[in-house]
Parts: structure tokens; sequence; C-alpha cells
């Protein structure tokens, strides 16, 4: 199902459109009567041209709101207080700020900005002590570990992480696999190394 640049028209697949005494195509979709939830995305009503811009014109986006949810929707600033993945209160644990510790969204992505930039100097920092290769230091950094790392801190940290980033140990939250690979992945990478005491 793919739509044209026409309007948001989409191939009908013989879909007819649902108002009552009309026979044309339904390629045109409006939100249907089940809305998005946590059991999906929710169902579409498929109307023609003509029914989908009368169905339009009557449809109140904030039927079921309160005066103050309205307020909330309709303000300049609305949704960028919204979370991104970078910014949780679980996001810290790598030394990165997180968007709930600023006020100010601009202030927030100058200091992620700034620990990017402060984490590329450490990785630079450990692997010009020569001890470490530039891959192993990468790996600390991943770790959240520094130069003085042991075999010891280096189990424990793992297991630490492990218990936060994997589904099975975090109540199912799959959404940090891609740092638990990560992790994983360093970990792998450290305790083969002969710098690690």
């Amino acid at each position: 199902m793919r739509p044209t640049k026409f309007h948001g028209r989409y191939e009908s697949q013989g879909r007819r459109c649902m108002h009552p005494s009309c026979n044309e195509p339904g390629e045109f979709r409006a939100p249907g009567s089940n809305g998005s939830s946590f059991d999906g995305p929710g169902d579409w009503r498929w109307f023609c041209l003509e029914h989908v811009r009368e169905f339009n014109s009557g449809y109140d986006w904030f039927e079921g709101m309160s005066a103050e949810e309205i307020y909330h929707a309709q303000a300049p600033g609305a949704g960028w207080r919204t979370e991104s993945p970078s910014f949780r209160s679980t996001a810290g644990v790598d030394g990165m700020p997180r968007w709930a510790d600023f006020d100010d969204p601009l202030d927030a992505i100058s200091a992620r900005a700034r620990g990017i930039k402060n984490r590329t100097q450490r990785e630079a920092e450990i692997a010009m002590e020569g001890r470490f290769s530039r891959e192993e230091a990468s790996a600390l950094e991943v770790m959240g570990l520094g130069s003085d790392t042991d075999r010891r801190k280096l189990r424990r940290r793992y297991s630490e992480l492990v218990r936060r980033y994997h589904p099975d140990r975090n109540g199912g939250d799959r959404s940090h696999e891609a740092r638990l690979t990560r992790v994983v992945e360093a970990y792998q990478l450290l305790r083969k190394s002969n710098a690690i005491g």
C-alpha cells in the first residue's frame, strides 16, 4: 500500500468508499473509530476524495480533551519536552546529560554536544597513554571505565550494565538493545586485552 503524491491517495486495492451512498473507490484514509493504543496503530476509514473532504471538515482533533489539554497542545513549545532516548532518566549512565536536567532545550543540546566532544577527548587521552589501543579506549568509554581498570572492575561493570540494559533483567524494556550490543562488544574486546591486569 503506497501513497501517491495526490492528496495522500492510496491505491484502492478493491476497497470501496465507506460513505453509505457511495460506490467510488476508497483511496483516502481517515482516522477510524479505534485510535492508536498499546494494542497497535488503530484502524482507518476509507473514503473517496469527496467524502474524505467532508469527513475532514467535521473532524475535531481536540474531541475529548479538557481546556487545559487543548491549551497545552496549542502552545508554541508543545512537544519539546518529549524525551528522546539520549535524554531519558536512564540515559545518564554513560555520562551524557538527560533532557529532564534542563529547562531550555538549547542548553540540553549544548550539553549533549559538549559530552560527545569530551568523550572523544577522553578516548584520545587513554589511547595516547600507550597502554590501550584506540579500539580499547573506545570500548572503555562505552563501559564507562577509565584507564585504571582491572579485570574485577571490568566484570563488575559489565554485570551492572547487563542488568540495566538486558530486557530479561530490566522488566522487558527492549529500548536499550543497541546499547546492550555495544556493551557486550566492548566487554568481549576488553576481556581479551593484555592491557587489563
